[in-house]
Order: C-alpha cells, then sequence, then structure tokens
C-alpha cells in the first residue's frame, strides 16, 4: 500500500496544505520550511497506531504540547487535522483515514479527538467503517482521549491499515552510531531513528532473507564502489557481537577484508539506507539521505535507489527531504514526484512544478536546472524566486 494524497490542516507549518505522493517522492524546500515537519506527520501517525502503546496522548506529549503541534498562524479553526488516501497500487484509493483532534478545553487541557473517520473504497462504492463522535463518544466524552487507530477492539474491520502506519520507518542515520554503538551505550531511542540498533536489526533477520538481500545490496554498491567484491554477515567467534564485513579489491590476490568500524561513513550510510528499503513494506522516510555521501555517489543516488528496489515483489513507498543539487541532477527522476514547499506570510503551502516546469523537465533538464532554483529563499519577505 501507499499513501496516495494527504490533507493537512493547522499542522506545524502548514495552516492548509494538500499533496499527491508516489512511491517515490522528493520534496523540497528551504531551511525552516517544513521539510521536517512534514515527514513528522506520518510519524505521528505511526505513534499513534504502534502496538508498544500510548496512541494519541504519548504522540502529542513526545513533541511537546499540543500548542507546538497547531500551526501558530490557526485562529478560528484550533482543530488540527490529518487526512490520508491510501491505496493497495490501483491509482483509487482503497482507504480513506482522516483525524482531527483540539484541546479539551478543560481541566487538563489533555488532546481530545474532534474527528475520526475511515472510509473503504471497493467496487460497490464507499462504505464508511469508522464515523467519531458517535453515541458511545458522546456518552462517555473519557473516550475522545483515543483514537480508534491505538484501540484493538474497534480498529478490527481496518486493522491493515493500522499496521500499514505502525511499521513507517523514519531514518536520519549517524554512521557513528552503528559503527560504535556498543562503546557509546546509553539509552537507545524508540523506533532507533539513527540507526544504533542496525546491526542487530540485520541479526534478527533469517539467514537466508538476509544473505539474499545483502547481495542485493552488494550489487547495487558496485555500481557506485567498483573495488567491492563481497558484503557479508559475520559474527565475533569470542564475542557474538555481528559485524558486516566487505572484501575490497586491490594488489594483493585476496584483497582486503574490513568491518563495519572501517568502512567510510558513506559506505556503511549506504549499506543501512538500502538495507532499509527492502526491509519493509510500508512507508519509508528518509530525511537527507545525502548527508555522509560524495557527490558523484550523491548524483547517482536516486538510480541506485531503483536498482535496488527493482525485481522486489513489494516496494516500500519512499518519502526523501533534500536540497541537494547533486541529488536533483538526475533527470530521470520525474516531475510529478516533486514537492515544493513555499513559505508565506501564513504557512507554509505546498507545490508542484509549473506547466513550463514540467515541460522543460521533459526536454531533459534534471530538477537541479529547474524546480531546485524555487528552493532558494530571496528577500527579507521570504517569498521564492524560480530562475529559468
Amino acid at each position: 500500500m501507499i499513501i496516495s494524497r494527504i490533507e493537512l490542516q493547522n499542522w506545524r507549518n502548514f495552516k492548509s496544505a494538500e499533496a499527491g505522493l508516489k512511491e517515490v517522492t522528493y520534496v523540497l524546500g528551504p531551511n525552516a520550511s517544513g521539510k521536517s515537519n512534514f515527514l513528522d506527520c506520518f510519524r505521528f501517525l505511526r505513534d499513534i497506531a504502534k502496538s508498544s502503546g500510548g496512541g494519541l496522548q504519548k504522540a502529542v506529549d513526545a513533541r511537546g504540547t499540543l500548542k507546538k503541534v497547531r500551526c501558530l498562524h490557526a485562529r478560528t479553526k484550533p482543530q488540527v487535522s490529518i487526512k490520508v488516501d491510501v491505496s493497495g497500487g490501483a491509482g483509487q484509493p482503497d482507504w480513506c483515514y482522516e483525524l482531527s483532534f483540539t484541546s479539551e478545553g478543560k481541566g487538563r487541557h489533555r488532546p481530545v479527538v474532534d474527528r475520526e473517520r475511515v472510509i473503504r473504497f471497493g467496487e460497490d462504492g464507499r462504505e464508511t467503517i469508522l464515523d467519531r463522535p458517535d453515541a458511545d463518544d458522546k456518552k462517555d466524552q473519557e473516550r475522545l482521549t483515543q483514537t480508534a487507530l491505538e484501540q484493538i477492539q474497534a480498529n478490527e474491520p481496518f486493522r491493515a491499515l493500522v499496521k500499514f502506519f505502525a511499521n513507517t520507518t523514519y531514518v536520519h542515520l549517524v554512521p557513528q552510531l552503528i559503527r560504535f554503538g556498543d562503546e557509546i551505550g546509553g539509552r537507545q531511542l524508540e523506533d532507533d531513528p539513527f540507526g544504533q540498533g542496525f546491526l542487530e536489526r540485520i541479526a534478527r533477520t533469517p539467514e537466508k532473507s538476509r544473505t539474499r538481500r545483502l547481495k542485493r545490496i552488494e550489487g547495487a554498491l558496485k555500481t557506485i564502489v567498483p573495488q567491492i567484491e563481497g558484503l557479508e554477515f559475520v559474527r565475533d567467534t569470542a564475542t557474538g557481537r555481528p559485524h558486516l564485513q566487505v572484501r575490497y579489491k586491490h594488489y594483493r590476490p585476496r584483497g582486503a577484508i574490513q568491518q563495519e568500524d572501517q568502512f567510510s561513513d558513506g559506505t556503511l550510510r549506504l549499506i543501512s539506507l538500502f538495507w532499509l528499503i527492502i526491509d519493509g513494506q510500508s512507508l519509508l522516510l528518509l530525511e537527507e539521505p545525502e548527508l555522509s555521501l560524495d557527490e558523484q555517489v550523491v548524483e547517482k543516488l536516486s538510480e541506485v535507489i531503483d536498482r535496488v528496489q527493482r525485481g522486489l515483489r513489494r516496494k516500500r513507498q519512499i518519502i526523501i527531504t533534500t536540497h541537494s543539487s547533486a541529488l536533483l541532477s538526475n533527470p530521470g527522476i520525474r516531475g510529478d514526484s516533486l514537492l515544493i514547499l513555499e513559505p508565506l506570510d501564513e504557512g507554509t503551502r505546498i507545490v508542484t512544478p509549473s506547466e513550463a516546469e514540467m515541460n522543460a523537465l521533459s526536454s531533459g533538464l534534471s530538477p537541479a536546472e529547474v524546480v531546485l532554483p524555487r528552493a532558494q529563499r530571496t528577500g527579507s519577505g521570504g517569498q521564492l524566486e524560480l530562475n529559468l
């Protein structure tokens, strides 16, 4: 499944915004335009739905307070709303999920559900599976402190949607945490967004699947680092700790073997990124994947991501935030996969390439040449200028 459309009301930077999403979507925008906050709305749905618990109350609390989640420009409508269409890939949505929440206005000022709705689309049309507040909610207002996403007894008719949200993965990989996770120690953040437990994640994968995935990643790496001959999973015979190792071709007949503590930051980041693309079927959120990578590698990144996914029975949907000219220099990136965030006086809006820009992209120019200039802030008013 993929999220094919999203609508936001009063979420963070976005007073009112909507966007269509593709299997791979690139989100562009200047600093402080809301790229991270755009990704966070998908993480928010994950945090509500995931089985570890916490739901709406914990998801809002993890972000500070409801005031920090609500758009600063929200005035007449205090509700925060997220609405997504989820498609099985055929084009038309299979599901629509809508969540609107606000403060209870008294007592502890907890976030409460203002509206929650689930619609299923089928051959016979649309069917409303859930529409809250319902009669039971009106009898017991305490029920509105929880969403149906987090209630097993309530979400059975749309459990597939709940699991899809709950399995969303967000990564902003820090190679040093992967390389020296055990030595650094300390508390590992929930959902491990920085990759501290990456090697253990590989270790938990069944051997046949692990070997097959590493072979696919090795093939992708060879397009960037031709000297690599093998990528393998091994365990330290003394401590049992998991390791990755590669063999590099050079003047020695058998090459040189290195483990992850000897990998460059870029190589380790690429391996981790490619593994996560393969390891899952729900949404994958990548924040600035170009970090720690050589510019020549970044230029090929979109092609290599496509190569890693090629032949997979089920591909992960990927949303990538970036302002890298090198990453967007690939003319193969489709114009309809680009979202541009434009800061305005009343919050950020989301736009797509104009007709003129689409024509320029169709003629062979790259997004870096055509669209990226719109993400360059000019003037004191924060307006964006297009330089074609």
